[in-house]
C-alpha cells in the first residue's frame, strides 16, 4: 500500500481500533533524506500530501517553516530535518507532508519520502540506548524490520512541545491529606514525564514512575505481591495509576488490561493519558477499562481529572 495513493491515511479506523489490547500497532515509515528509516504511529497521521506553498510569518519558532492553507484551516509546518540536526538538506526534502493530529493539535511534517504501514509487536520496539536517546533525546524508541533495517520512532510530542512552547502550569487547589496519596505514573517521553511531575508536584502528591509499559508492570507486580504478603490491599499504597498509550514493550493498552484482570488492583482507577486523543482511541481505552481519559499536554484537565478520581 502507498500512503499517498489515498487522500485520507486512515481509512480503517474501526478495524485498527481492534489493536487495543493486542500489543501491536501500526507504522507509518518515512525518510528525511538520510540512510536511516524514521516511523510514526498511525494513530498520529491525517493524512499524507504533497506540499502546498508554504506561506512564511515573522517569529516562527525554530524549526517551524511557515503556516499552510488545508481545507480551510490553517495549520504550521514543521521541518523534521532541521530538529535532528541535518546538516545539508537533500534535494526533494519538504515536497512531501505527513499532516499529523495529536495532543489536540493539527500540524504538517516536512519529510522527503513515505514508504509503507507496518504492524509490529509492541514488545519488539525498545527504548533507545541511553547515548542514542540523549542525542537530542528526539528518538523515543526503536524496531527492526524482517530485512534487518532499524526504524527510529521520533519523540513527535516533543518536537511539537518545542515549537509550541511549554504552557505555563495553572493555579492547582491544594489536596486535603496529600502526602497520603501515591499515584504510579508510566509514560516513555521525557517531555510528558516532566510535565506530569510539575502537576503532581503542584498537587502534593507522591508518585512512582515507570518509563515504559514493560517497566510499568513490573514495578506493579511487584508492589503487589508485596502487599499481598503483608496483608493488606495495594489500593491502600497506590491509589491511581497513569499510564500512557504509547509505550516501548508493551503499550498502555495491555498494561491496562493486566490491571483490570487482575483482582490485587481491584479499586484502583486507570486513567489513560495520551497524546492520542481521537475517539477511536478512547474507545480503545474503553474496550480495555481505563476509567478516564485524558488528552496529554494539558496539565488543568490533567489535575482536574486526578482530584475528580482521588476524591471518590
Amino acid at each position: 500500500m502507498n500512503p499517498l495513493d489515498s487522500p485520507q491515511l486512515i481509512d480503517n479506523v474501526d478495524a485498527r481500533t481492534k489493536l487495543a489490547g493486542s500489543n501491536k500497532m501500526e507504522l507509518l515509515l518515512f525518510t528525511l533524506g538520510t540512510h536511516e528509516t524514521f516511523g510514526i504511529n498511525v494513530f498520529k497521521v491525517r493524512e499524507v500530501c504533497p506540499t502546498p506553498p508554504i506561506t512564511l510569518t515573522p517569529n516562527m519558532p525554530y524549526g517551524a517553516e511557515g503556516v499552510i492553507s488545508l481545507r480551510g484551516s490553517i495549520i504550521p509546518v514543521i521541518s523534521l530535518a532541521k530538529f535532528i540536526k541535518l546538516e545539508k538538506v537533500p534535494e526533494g526534502l519538504g515536497q512531501t507532508m505527513i499532516v499529523t493530529e495529536f495532543s489536540r493539535h493539527t500540524q504538517g511534517f516536512l519529510v522527503q519520502d513515505v514508504d509503507r504501514i507496518i504492524r509490529v509487536d509492541w514488545d519488539r520496539v525498545k527504548p533507545p540506548e541511553n547515548m542514542l536517546a540523549g542525542q537530542e533525546g528526539l528518538i523515543t524508541a526503536i524496531t527492526e524490520l524482517d530485512d534487518g533495517r532499524l526504524v527510529s520512532i521520533l519523540d513527535v510530542e516533543r518536537v511539537l512541545a518545542e515549537v509550541l512552547g511549554e504552557k505555563p502550569l495553572p493555579l492547582m487547589p491544594q489536596m486535603e491529606h496529600a502526602r497520603e496519596v501515591t499515584v504510579f505514573f508510566a509514560d516513555d517521553s521525557a517531555v510528558a514525564r516532566k510535565e506530569i511531575v510539575m502537576v503532581l508536584d503542584k498537587l502534593g502528591l507522591n508518585y512512582i514512575q515507570a518509563n515504559d509499559g514493560k517497566e510499568a508492570w513490573d514495578k506493579l507486580a511487584n508492589l503487589a505481591k508485596r502487599a499481598g504478603t503483608e496483608g493488606r490491599p495495594l489500593r491502600e499504597q497506590i491509589q491511581l495509576i497513569l499510564v500512557d498509550a504509547e509505550m516501548p514493550e508493551m503499550d498502555g493498552y495491555v498494561l491496562t488490561k493486566n490491571i483490570k484482570t487482575d483482582s490485587r488492583f481491584a479499586g484502583i482507577p486507570v486513567i489513560m493519558h495520551s497524546s492520542l486523543s481521537s475517539e477511536a482511541n478512547k474507545t480503545m481505552g474503553q474496550r480495555v477499562g481505563v476509567d478516564a481519559y485524558v488528552a496529554k499536554f494539558d496539565p488543568a484537565v490533567l489535575a482536574d481529572t486526578l482530584i475528580t478520581f482521588l476524591k471518590r
